[in-house]
């Protein structure tokens, strides 16, 4: 059965606007599961007629004839709108918000707990059911204090307001549609604070980043200005009935492989994908913004998780990348008006043709510059022929640990691998320094790989390397004098440095030299 919250907002779908102000209304994200931010101010906002008295009221759970923990009125602005802000909250007893004016809203079986936001890309939009091991992922999946949020609003070309989506409370017949990312992050979250654990998921695959950052903030920054001359010059093809008719036999012949996979017990091809679809979500700048994240601002958050950046991966768009990455986390955080923690799952190893990754992992290791901001390093986990690798247990469980260690101060083996530190140039040897050498610096099967090393004549060179307490020393014998040290620096990389924890380096290079 329908919550009255969502069906007062059903109906107010098909009201004009003056009629849907008459009667108070919220955010789809207010609704009955909900998990609010404990131990902070919790901003609630919606609308109603103008001018019109809006009481919100805060119960244990049990109904109105409890006493109320909280309860505080505003009057509804010229525009429609309204916000009141409840003082923080700490309590394990469910809660019940009561919205009242004209008409009365009620949402029930509200925890407090922690909060966190994820979005990007089709790696954050992966679900649960997708990764490894899910039959017996769902087993341990009863878990009813840890509850996911999906935006499902499309893109807009104005910022939205109500969003839709619903709350859903994890379970073994539910977790299979969970973000597995958030999921796998959450459950460490809420298994070592034991705490009740919110997240929201606001992703879709296959789009840029530039669909993400308001489109206001994008075309403001000077940075990016090449970036839109060179996008207005790149139309998307048009939609012809060659097109869709290559389309539509792509899919019969997709559908019969996938029906003879399941026969077989083999894994499905991946779906072609619909070139109206594909078209719709590029360039689409800040669509994704307007209709996916807008409606849930000002929602009380701890921080944002962010997977995304295969789809900036095309060599004319990677070089804008950390302009972009950075863009994003500040403007999000302006608009929250709070400098939340900011993490992102940097881009796993991949041997897909005609993608620059390197430059877009580099991207993601620099805004590392910002505060409150951590990185999941993924170079091992990835799949050579899968853009979409199925162990999303560790992405979740490596950004747990930095949310542990790092926002939460909680005892962890290391908030991140090892990350370059400085350099400096020792005769024909090149040495290497680096933090997060928890443990120590350690080679993984076998001696180090994965450094290339060359001098001013740019010519890179394959390089011995050898681990020196927390620094490794790099050299080859055909560069005598060298200039520059490379790590990883490949779509798909064959590197095996990590810390004591079991956490592998960040791909890295100490020059600044233009990439081809």
């Amino acid at each position: 059965m329908k919550s009255l919250h969502a069906r007062l907002c059903a109906s107010l779908l098909l009201l004009p606007t003056s009629a849907a102000l008459a009667d108070v209304s919220l955010p789809a994200i207010f609704s009955d599961h909900m998990v609010l931010l404990q131990s902070s101010e919790l901003p609630v906002w919606g609308w109603a007629e103008p001018g019109e008295e809006v009481t919100v009221s805060v119960h244990a759970s049990g109904g109105e004839n409890t006493q109320a923990l909280q309860s505080l009125k505003t009057t509804a602005l010229a525009d429609g709108t309204w916000r009141i802000n409840l003082s923080p909250m700490d309590t394990r007893v469910p809660l019940a918000l009561q919205i009242r004016a004209k008409n009365q809203i009620a949402i029930e079986d509200v925890l407090l707990g922690e909060v966190w936001l994820g979005s990007g890309q089709s790696n954050m939009a992966m679900t649960v059911a997708r990764s490894m091991h899910f039959e017996a992922e769902k087993q341990k999946a009863a878990l009813p204090s840890l509850r996911m949020f999906k935006e499902e609003s499309g893109p807009s070309d104005a910022p939205q307001r109500e969003g839709k989506g619903k709350w859903v409370v994890c379970a073994p017949e539910t977790v299979g549609g969970f973000s597995a990312t958030l999921y796998f992050f959450g459950r460490e979250i809420h298994q070592t604070l034991n705490v009740p654990v919110g997240l929201i998921n606001s992703s879709v695959g296959g789009t840029p980043i530039e669909s993400w950052i308001a489109p206001e903030a994008q075309k403001s920054s000077a940075e990016l200005k090449p970036f839109f001359e060179a996008l207005a010059k790149d139309k998307a093809p048009e939609i012809t009935e060659v097109l869709l008719e290559k389309y539509q036999k792509e899919l019969a012949q997709w559908k019969e492989a996938a029906k003879k996979a399941r026969v077989q017990k083999e894994k499905a091809p991946p779906a072609p994908r619909n070139p109206a679809d594909v078209r719709s979500r590029k360039p689409n700048i800040g669509g994704l913004f307007n209709g996916k994240i807008a409606p849930v601002i000002p929602f009380a958050i701890r921080g944002a998780l962010w997977y995304q950046g295969e789809a900036n991966s095309l060599p004319a768009k990677a070089p804008f990348y950390e302009a972009q990455l950075r863009l994003l986390v500040t403007d999000w955080r302006t608009r929250w008006g709070s400098e939340f923690p900011f993490a992102w799952a940097q881009l796993p190893n991949f041997g897909g043709p005609g993608r620059d990754w390197p430059t877009v992992r580099e991207a993601m290791l620099k805004t590392l510059a910002l505060p409150k901001t951590g990185m999941g390093i993924n170079i091992d986990i990835g799949e050579e022929k899968n853009i979409h690798p199925q162990n999303k247990q560790e992405v979740g469980r490596r950004l747990s640990l930095w949310a542990l260690g790092t926002v939460y101060n909680r005892p962890v083996p290391a908030t991140s691998g090892p990350l370059p530190d400085g350099h400096e140039i020792r005769r024909s040897e090149v040495v290497l320094k680096f933090s997060h050498a928890e443990g120590g610096l350690t080679s993984k099967e076998g001696e180090l790989k994965g450094f290339t090393i060359a001098g001013e004549d740019r010519e890179w060179k394959q390089a011995a390397a050898r681990i020196e307490g927390d620094r490794v020393v790099v050299s080859s014998p055909e560069v005598k004098v060298p200039a520059a040290v490379r790590y990883a620096w490949d779509n798909l990389p064959d590197c095996n440095l990590y810390n004591g924890a079991g956490l592998p380096a960040s791909p890295f290079r100490t020059d600044a030299w233009p990439t081809p």
